[in-house]
C-alpha cells in the first residue's frame, strides 16, 4: 500500500511540473536600490492608479518606515488607505479586514509592505476583492483562484520570504490552528521594490532567522525533483550570496551593500522555490507556526539542518553541489561535501544564536502535527525522499527540546 501511494505521489509531482510550463514564470518589474521606494508612487501612478491600500503591521508603522513611501505618494497625487492590522501569521479575519477596506475607500490596487506576513494578507486580500464568491479557506490549496487579483505592489522589508515574486500566500486559520497556503500563479506580484535601507533597521535575530528563510527556500527547491535549469541557476546564486553576506549582516546591520545582497539572494530564492517548491522543512514549520505560533523563519532556521540529515544518501549530490558554491566544502565524496553543508547551517545558526529546537512542542500534539504536515506535503512537494507518519514523527522529536 505504501509503495503505490509513493507512486501516486511521484507520478503527481511529474504530471504538475510540465504542468506549470503553461504558466508565466517572467520576473517581475523590479525598483532596486537605495531609496527604490520612493520611486514607487510614479511607477503607481503610470499604471493608472490613483488610490491604494498599503497592507503593514503595527510593528512598521511603530517605526515611521512607511513615512518615506507615504511623502512620496502625496507628492505623485496618488490616494492611500492604511491597513495595519496584519497579525505575525495572518488570520483569515485580517484578510477579511483588509478587503473590507480596500472596497469601501474605493482603491485600485494594493501595496504590500513588509515581511511575510503583510504579503500573504495583501495576496490573500487582493484575491479576495476580485473573487467575492470564494472564501479564504476555499481558496486553500492549488489554483483554487479564479478571477485574476487587484493588483499588486510588493516592497519586502526582510530578506527572507521571497514573497514578492511567489505564488503562495499562507494563511492561519484561528479556529482550528491550521496554517496552509493558496498556492496559484496569479498571486504572484507584477512589480516588486527591493531597496536595503528599508532593512537596516532590523534586528539581529530578525535578520538572522528571515534570511535562514531565504536559504531554506534555496535549499529545498534546489534538492528537490522539479527543477527547470533556470531555478537550479537562482537557488545556487541564492545561496552563495547568502553564505557571503547573512552573517555580516547578523553582525552589522547597517552594511548596505551586505543588505542589498541579501534582499537579491531573497528574491532569487523565492524565484527558484515558487516554480519548484519547498519540502518538509515548510510542512512541518507551517504547523509548528500554526499551532504554536512559532515565527516561520525561526522554525526554518531550526528545522532545516534535521530535515536534511533525513533525506540522507538521496540528497548528497545536491548538497555536495551547493557545499562547492558557497565555499563550504570543495574536497571529498559528495557525502563529505553534503554532511559539510549541514553542518555548516548548524554552525551558522549557532554563531547568531538561533536556536536548535523548540520547548513549545507537546507530546499530545504530535499526531495532529504529523498528520497535518504530510498533507500539506504529499503529493504537492517534490522532495527527495516522501515521509510516512513515523518518518515525520521521529524528526518532530529531534525537535523537542
Amino acid at each position: 500500500m505504501w509503495q503505490l501511494k509513493k507512486a501516486y505521489y511521484r507520478s503527481f509531482q511529474v504530471i504538475m511540473k510540465y504542468v506549470q510550463s503553461v504558466f508565466d514564470w517572467s520576473e517581475p518589474e523590479l525598483l532596486e536600490g537605495a531609496g527604490a521606494v520612493k520611486r514607487l508612487p510614479a511607477l503607481i501612478k503610470s499604471k493608472g492608479i490613483d488610490k491604494v491600500l498599503v497592507v503593514t503591521d503595527k510593528g512598521l508603522m511603530g517605526l515611521n518606515l512607511l513615512n518615506g513611501l507615504f511623502e512620496a505618494l502625496t507628492e505623485a497625487g496618488v490616494d492611500y488607505v492604511v491597513f495595519d492590522g496584519v497579525q505575525p501569521n495572518p488570520t483569515i479575519d485580517n484578510i477579511e479586514d483588509a478587503r473590507t477596506l480596500y472596497l469601501e475607500n474605493g482603491c485600485k490596487g494594493v501595496v504590500a509592505f513588509g515581511g511575510g506576513s503583510p504579503m500573504d494578507c495583501a495576496k490573500a486580500a487582493a484575491a479576495r476583492v476580485t473573487n467575492p464568491k470564494i472564501s479564504v479557506r476555499k481558496m486553500r490549496g492549488l489554483l483554487h483562484v479564479v478571477h485574476k487579483p487587484a493588483i499588486i505592489f510588493a516592497v519586502p522589508t526582510t530578506a527572507g520570504t521571497g514573497s514578492e515574486v511567489t505564488v503562495a500566500a499562507v494563511v492561519s486559520d484561528p479556529t482550528t490552528h491550521e496554517k496552509n497556503a493558496i498556492n496559484d500563479p496569479k498571486l504572484r506580484p507584477k512589480f516588486a521594490v527591493l531597496d536595503p535601507e528599508l532593512t537596516v533597521g532590523l534586528p539581529p535575530h530578525i535578520t538572522s532567522t528571515t534570511g535562514m528563510d531565504a536559504l531554506t527556500h534555496a535549499v529545498e527547491a534546489y534538492i528537490g525533483r522539479s527543477n527547470f535549469r533556470s531555478t537550479e541557476r537562482y537557488a545556487e546564486k541564492a545561496v552563495k550570496l547568502i553564505f557571503a553576506n547573512l552573517e555580516k549582516v547578523y553582525a552589522n546591520g547597517k552594511d548596505l551593500e551586505a543588505r542589498g545582497n541579501m534582499l537579491k539572494a531573497s528574491y532569487y530564492a523565492g524565484m527558484a522555490f515558487t516554480r519548484a517548491y519547498v519540502g518538509y522543512v515548510h510542512a512541518i514549520g507551517h504547523n509548528l507556526g500554526g499551532m504554536y505560533g512559532i515565527p516561520h523563519g525561526l522554525a526554518m532556521s531550526v528545522i532545516l539542518p534535521y530535515v536534511l540529515d533525513y533525506y540522507g544518501k538521496t540528497a548528497w549530490f545536491r548538497l555536495a553541489r551547493l557545499a562547492e558554491i558557497s565555499g563550504v566544502c570543495t574536497l571529498g565524496s559528495d557525502e563529505t561535501k553534503a554532511k559539510a553543508f549541514i553542518q555548516a547551517i548548524r554552525d551558522m545558526n549557532a554563531r547568531m544564536n538561533n536556536p536548535d529546537g523548540f520547548e513549545q512542542i507537546r507530546e499530545e500534539d504530535l499526531p495532529t502535527l504529523v498528520k497535518r504536515a504530510l498533507k500539506e506535503a504529499n503529493p504537492l512537494y517534490p522532495v527527495p525522499k516522501i515521509m510516512n507518519e513515523a518518518d515525520c514523527e521521529a524528526v518532530i522529536r529531534q525537535l523537542m527540546k
